[in-house]
């Protein structure tokens, strides 16, 4: 139906009055939505967006809050803690309009981050056809969000909430999912995962991109970045020309019968791709920073192997300012260090793989309310994406269990390095976490263990139980050794469990320097 044209004259005339502004509807960001879950027993944000000065309402069962918008539009309210687990529940927003989102839990959040191994679907892991029958958990919900990369904070992303079924599970992160099913099962509780996954992503690219440059610690990659960043335009303008003149010789070629030419790379990559950074914290987190959470699980180290000494400061520089941007203390956060891959090394070598694999643990000593999941016995040496998530799932899923639910009985910490000490042509190496004590798997044979001398070369060690828990390491030709490792390689062969299941953590007692020790 057509206005009056007097109806349109008033319209534009409002326009353009100060202090008067046209009706807006309220709207709130996609992390609100029907089937959401609310994380249980913390005070929760909600927040959205409306005409400047409009006046807000959240109600949420008994409670209601009221704000107004701010001269942005942007308003934000926070929910009183809801101590009760279950639902459904409505959330009603009323502002010039009514918005109700409907069947909404309140349960256990978890931001599921990382690369490809954190993105692999169900779908592509171990019996996806027997994991999507009986993904019938209507207490579970998932939601994605898109790979967006950009320089420019987003505030709002194309996603929605699902409940787990069958039919929606299939595309869904597996590690997130079966961590996510674990917790449910086990705790009985509502759980609610958030996917923002992004394969082949690089840490930098995940942290806020201001934060980085006013850290010392990380110029040369900043300064790396900016000369990439500088020389885009002019790329960008050679590859369109080149592009035409590909184009033409494409169609040339195919009308001669043969094959087309390479196509040129496109530097756009580069700029809103997964490795500038800030790229994915703009592009895929700002939208869900503050989105009520109890943790975070984390796959990823795969892009950033080659620097895994400046790892050891991006890693957890990266949690800390993620903590600090929530808002909600410093929340669990839970990673997945890195599985074997690639070819069996004969002889014992350096590897930037073992030295990524070192910064990860490092930062679980670095940082309170973190755990690693040690994964060294369930990696593919031909994929760098093995299939076997469920396990990967099982062994994040214990850490929150045992640290931050506080379930008994429930081993989480893989045993780990605590110190060593020299005995004649010897080394004595002592342990923590040895759950059930020692249990090498599927040979007697102590198997992963080098020893080395003064020169520094590594060779391939026996080693020997002592009944103390402590483990005897030597071997013939080394007598007077320095140091000792233990599955330091790409694809190690190592076979120490605790005697509860979990794997040794790859260690080095040493402090040689690494391959990776100047690259940034």
């Amino acid at each position: 139906m057509r206005r009056p044209l007097s109806t349109l004259f008033l319209l534009a005339a409002l326009a353009v009055v100060p202090g008067v502004s046209p009706r807006a509807d309220v709207s709130l960001n996609n992390m609100f939505g029907d089937h959401m879950v609310l994380q249980q027993g913390i005070r929760n944000k909600v927040w959205g967006k409306a005409a400047p000065g409009e006046a807000v309402t959240v109600t949420l069962g008994g409670q209601k809050h009221e704000t107004k918008a701010g001269a942005d539009g942007a308003w934000q309210v926070m929910l009183d803690p809801v101590k009760e687990y279950g639902g459904p529940h409505e959330l009603t927003v009323k502002g010039n309009n009514t918005v109700t989102f409907h069947d909404v839990l309140i349960g256990e959040v978890w931001i599921c981050a990382g690369q490809s191994n954190m993105q692999w679907s169900v779908n592509a892991s171990t019996d996806p056809d027997l994991e999507r029958a009986a993904a019938k958990y209507p207490q579970i919900r998932l939601i994605s969000v898109p790979q967006v990369g950009t320089q420019d904070p987003q505030w709002n992303f194309n996603g929605s909430w699902q409940t787990c079924t069958p039919e929606t599970v299939g595309n869904f992160s597996a590690v997130g999912y079966f961590f996510g099913r674990q917790l449910h099962q086990t705790l009985g509780v509502p759980v609610g995962l958030i996917n923002n996954a992004w394969g082949g992503s690089a840490a930098e690219a995940w942290v806020k991109r201001s934060s980085l440059a006013a850290d010392a610690r990380f110029k040369p990659l900043i300064e790396r970045w900016e000369k990439t960043e500088a020389e885009y335009p002019a790329q960008k303008a050679a590859y369109d020309k080149a592009m035409i003149e590909w184009k033409a010789a494409a169609e040339k070629a195919k009308a001669e019968g043969k094959p087309a030419p390479g196509q040129p790379g496109n530097p756009d990559g580069n700029m809103f791709g997964n490795h500038r950074p800030g790229n994915i914290h703009s592009g895929v987190m700002t939208p869900s920073i503050g989105y009520g959470i109890r943790g975070a699980i984390w796959y990823q180290g795969e892009s950033n192997a080659g620097r895994a000494y400046q790892y050891r400061a991006l890693f957890p520089f990266m949690i800390k300012s993620w903590r600090e941007e929530w808002g909600v203390g410093d929340f669990p956060f839970y990673w997945v260090q890195l599985a074997d891959f690639n070819a069996e090394q004969p002889q014992p070598g350096e590897s930037a793989w073992a030295e990524l694999r070192e910064a990860q643990t490092m930062t679980m000593k670095a940082l309170p309310n973190t755990g690693e999941a040690v994964i060294i016995d369930i990696g593919e040496g031909k994929d760098i994406h093995p299939k076997n998530k469920v396990d990967v799932g099982k062994r994040l899923a214990r850490w929150a269990l045992a640290d931050t639910y506080k379930v008994p009985g429930i081993p989480a910490h893989s045993p780990i390095y605590k110190g060593m000490e020299k005995q004649g042509n010897k080394i004595v190496l002592a342990f923590e976490h040895v759950d059930g004590g020692w249990r090498p798997f599927d040979v007697n044979e102590l198997v992963g263990f080098t020893i080395a001398g003064a020169d520094h070369t590594f060779v391939h060690a026996k080693g020997t139980i002592l009944p103390d828990g402590r483990i005897e390491i030597s071997a013939e030709g080394v007598a007077d050794p320095v140091a000792v490792r233990y599955g330091w390689a790409d694809n190690p062969k190592c076979n120490m469990y605790s005697g509860l299941g979990l794997p040794l953590t790859p260690f080095r007692t040493d402090d040689f320097k690494g391959v990776t020790a100047e690259a940034n």
